[in-house]
């Protein structure tokens, strides 16, 4: 795509332009070089913007000389939507971290480094808001949430990143300013670009600011745990609940090997006389009577299905259930050097299906599996632990992945619900679409970034992180005590 020539000329023209906000450093380009996947590929330089219109600068200069340009907020993906796989320049945008909350007409306007617990701590301090909640929260920026249209545990009731964006400004490859949408609630004028923008994962143009919408924010919670007698009953709580005229914030599922590695990590039994069996966290939220009223019918129905229960009336009985949910993570993390963590997502009525098929490959490859996640949106977040230095293994895992990814797309799903492609997904996401819609996606991407330096290698160009030798680094999110927790209202 360029010589070293080309980089060191264009750079030489970016620091005149930036000065200090361009960084050679091996440390800070070594910072740049990995996300969450934790594959390693250094860039030539990374540019820690101060302004917006710097980000326009940027990209003039590297679409002028085919440089490529990897954007990066916290770099919290698990897919590797923010690896310089091509090298080049990353483009660091948390620096543009402005936040507004706009109460009269419930708005927030902020830039893509705005972490999403900080927008969410200012909107409550409004009575406001943000319901996505990626379990990075803490770290992970809007940006980011943007880039993979992000979900978390209450999309269920409240829906994913994109239902809160109302319009997105930002740079095209050549360095031309736009804005998509508006600051209302309605804008039916002309190509929806915005939604295009997100879930794009930086391929199709960088955002420097986002206008937010925000929803009332709820004053009381309940939580509750239950475990049940099968999968089939577990995961028909969807239906059951809504029929029962109950809308759950949060519909966690645990499948019974999740829950039997986690008994063996603690080293006690969550519901104690009861083997491990399907369980399921709940979250009501809403006004207290409302949360009342919704508690009862969800304290029948559990009576009368679920094998046992058990609720929480304060948040400190709601952080004790809720570590099932932590550790049931962090224990499989024990189990080998290498984790996956794939959030496919079927139909609701197709993940029943999809358990039984995870069963067959933990029995037919022996890899350890569990399975837990978002099943009131079908969103299963699928575990394979394997050990990388052990190739045999690594090639039974990944046998395991490939039909996994085959059977969610033969189930009608798709083989991400809230991470992305990145790089991790791309030797399955060509199975996802039929041969007109990948040229049209290919059209796309061919129109807005004709020289194709915006996040290259990631969704169309195919690449196996199992053939890479990964970082053995803990990062901030990791740290098991900055995992979920339940929400203080």
């Amino acid at each position: 795509m360029n010589d070293c020539t080309d980089i060191a000329n264009a750079s030489s023209k970016l620091v005149e332009l930036l000065g200090n906000c361009v960084e050679f450093g091996e440390q800070a380009r070594e910072d740049a070089s990995y996300d969450g996947l934790k594959v390693s590929f250094l860039p030539d330089a990374v540019i820690r913007v101060k302004k917006a219109e710097q980000v326009g600068d940027v990209l003039r200069i590297a679409n002028k000389h085919a440089i490529p340009v990897t954007t990066r907020g916290a770099g919290s993906s698990l897919t590797g939507g923010a690896t310089p796989i091509a090298g080049g320049w990353v483009l660091d945008l948390s620096r543009l971290n402005h936040l507004d909350i706009d109460e009269s007409n419930q708005l927030a306007r902020c830039g893509p480094g705005v972490v999403v617990a900080d927008l969410q701590s200012l909107a409550a301090e409004s009575g406001l808001f943000y319901p996505p909640d990626p379990s990075s929260k803490k770290f992970c920026t809007i940006g980011g949430n943007i880039a993979c249209n992000a979900g978390g545990l209450r999309c269920v009731k409240y829906g994913v990143t994109r239902d809160y964006v109302l319009s997105l400004a930002g740079y095209l490859a050549s360095g031309e300013y736009v804005e998509w949408g508006r600051a209302t609630r309605k804008f039916a004028t002309g190509y929806n670009v915005r939604d295009l923008w997100i879930g794009s994962e930086g391929t199709l143009g960088v955002v420097t600011e986002a206008t937010l919408r925000l929803v009332d924010l709820p004053s009381s919670t309940r939580t509750f745990l239950g475990v049940f007698d099968s999968d089939e009953v577990a995961l028909s709580s969807p239906g059951e609940l809504r029929k029962l005229g109950l809308r759950p914030s949060i519909l966690e599922y645990l499948d019974r090997w999740t829950i039997d590695c986690l008994q063996k990590y603690v080293g006690t039994d969550v519901f104690p006389g009861i083997a491990p069996h399907p369980m399921l966290l709940i979250e009501l939220d809403g006004s207290e009577s409302q949360v009342d009223e919704q508690a009862k019918e969800l304290e029948g129905w559990l009576k009368t299905t679920a094998l046992a229960h058990r609720s929480a009336h304060s948040l400190d009985e709601a952080e004790k259930l809720w570590e099932v949910r932590r550790q049931g993570s962090s224990s499989m993390k024990k189990l080998a050097s290498t984790k996956l963590n794939e959030d496919v997502v079927v139909p609701l009525d197709k993940q029943v299906e999809l358990v039984r098929a995870v069963e067959r490959l933990r029995a037919a490859y022996g890899i350890k599996i569990g399975v837990f996640g978002h099943c009131g949106d079908g969103n299963l977040h699928i575990n394979l632990m394997y050990n990388e230095e052990n190739s045999e293994e690594t090639s039974r895992a990944v046998s395991a992945l490939k039909e996994l990814m085959s059977k969610v797309i033969e189930l009608g799903g798709a083989i991400s619900g809230e991470h992305g492609v990145g790089l991790a997904k791309t030797p399955f996401v060509r199975e996802q679409f039929n041969p007109a819609e990948w040229r049209a996606m290919l059209a796309i991407k061919e129109a807005l970034d004709p020289n194709k330096i915006l996040n290259p290698g990631k969704i169309f160009d195919v690449f196996h992180p199992w053939e890479q030798k990964k970082k053995f680094v803990t990062l901030s999110w990791e740290i098991e005590n900055e995992e979920p927790k339940p929400q203080e209202v």
